[in-house]
């Protein structure tokens, strides 16, 4: 049976995504916003993130794996599910759950890329800077965390523990 240790707070993720809003409503002042968010983890993130953000927001999701049902990525990235409308000169926000290695990020930055966007810049709740393997900008951080592997607030195990309202360590 698994372990679940508290490690950022339902207050302490409330109090962050209220700063993340402001940043963001900053450097996209009078722009229309599209969320792209990346199914099923960051579900949770993107529609709290973005009921705090005044500018006139949009939605696209994507789906992409690298970890099946393990505690550790594959390191074989696939999109499962691509945008369905057009994103051309969209002002696009990637939001993610989680950047570990980059290789996902990185992936997914260069499939886009094609797609003649306005811009693009990269969101995530939570960081891993320790396990990066590619150079990735990420333009808005929630939390800097150690290399050990959480659930909570999207976040799952095997699609168990999403539901949490905060961030807990996972102990096996």
């Amino acid at each position: 049976m698994e372990q679940l240790k508290v490690l950022i707070s339902e207050e302490e993720i409330n109090q962050r995504l209220d700063e993340l809003a402001r940043e963001i409503e900053r450097d996209y002042k009078d722009k229309e916003i599209l969320a792209l968010c990346i199914l099923k983890g960051s579900v949770f993130f993107a529609v709290e993130l973005t009921k705090r953000i005044s500018n006139p927001v949009s939605y696209e999701f994507m789906e992409i794996s690298s970890y099946g049902d393990s505690t550790e990525s594959s390191g074989v990235v696939r999109i499962t599910k691509d945008v369905k409308s057009s994103i051309e000169n969209k002002h696009i926000i990637i939001i993610e759950d989680i950047i570990d290695t980059g290789r996902t990020l990185e992936y997914l930055i260069e499939h886009l890329k094609a797609k003649k966007l306005a811009s693009i810049k990269l969101c995530t709740l939570l960081n891993k800077p320790e396990r990066r393997l590619v150079d990735i900008d990420v333009d808005y951080v929630g939390f800097d965390i150690p290399d050990k592997f959480v659930v909570g607030y999207g976040l799952d195990y095997a699609e168990k523990y999403r539901n949490l309202p905060y961030i807990a360590q996972m102990e096996m």
